[in-house]
């Protein structure tokens, strides 16, 4: 059976937290849809996967901070990035207006 769904449809308008939707799964990648509407990482806290992920970000704005950069990595729909498993980053903000909607491959060495 084929059905169609909407990336931009069913988000909440009061998001506690951010949304973290598997949309695919195999044993291989997850493919996500993650939604933030001002939200960002806990003060000193770093994600670090232990599989790569590939993010595009497809409606509203943030930017993310890598561990050995001092630079912010501004982010606006259309823009994508690749980071390497292990590589220490962190949400430092999401546009508080509106909603960001993320899409995200996260895979392992294939």
């Amino acid at each position: 059976m084929i059905t169609k769904k909407d990336l931009f449809a069913d988000i909440s308008d009061d998001l506690k937290d951010e949304l973290i939707e598997t949309i695919l799964q195999t044993s291989n990648f997850r493919i996500e849809r993650i939604v933030s509407h001002g939200h960002n990482s806990m003060d000193g806290s770093w994600c670090d996967q232990s599989d790569n992920e590939w993010v595009i970000l497809l409606k509203g704005s943030a930017a993310l901070r890598f561990e050995n950069q001092s630079q912010l990595i501004r982010m606006n729909p259309g823009d994508y990035l690749h980071i390497e498993k292990h590589v220490k980053h962190r949400l430092e903000w999401t546009n508080p207006e509106q909603e960001t909607i993320w899409l995200a491959v996260h895979y392992s060495n294939i």
